[in-house]
């Protein structure tokens, strides 16, 4: 017989999700805690949305929240497409060649 740790991220009484990792499960409670505070941000925004839109859209930027701290702070966000386009360098004299974009 087996014994399994299990870590339950609970709110509201509600059971949101079960991991193997106290680290996995504290990062999940630390970003529904970020949801959490930009839900009442997003409610007194002059912009019309649904009590379900604003829960939404607040869990989907807590889920990025460095993607948006990085564009907050005057960054850039790699996206998939930039990192696909990036030149590669490989050893023996290729890391001068630059990649042509298709278009």
């Amino acid at each position: 017989m087996a014994v399994i740790v299990k870590y339950v991220v609970e709110r509201n009484g509600v059971e949101r999700m079960t991991f193997t990792s106290k680290k996995e499960a504290d990062a999940y409670d630390k970003m529904l805690d970020v949801a959490e505070a930009l839900e009442g941000m997003l409610e007194k925004v002059d912009v019309p949305l649904s009590e379900q839109q604003v829960e939404s859209l607040a869990l989907e930027i807590a889920k990025q929240k460095d993607d948006f701290m990085a564009i907050l702070k005057g960054g850039k966000v790699s996206t998939k497409k930039d990192s696909e386009e990036k030149p590669t360098s490989k050893k023996g004299g290729d890391d001068k060649v630059t990649a042509i974009k298709q278009a």
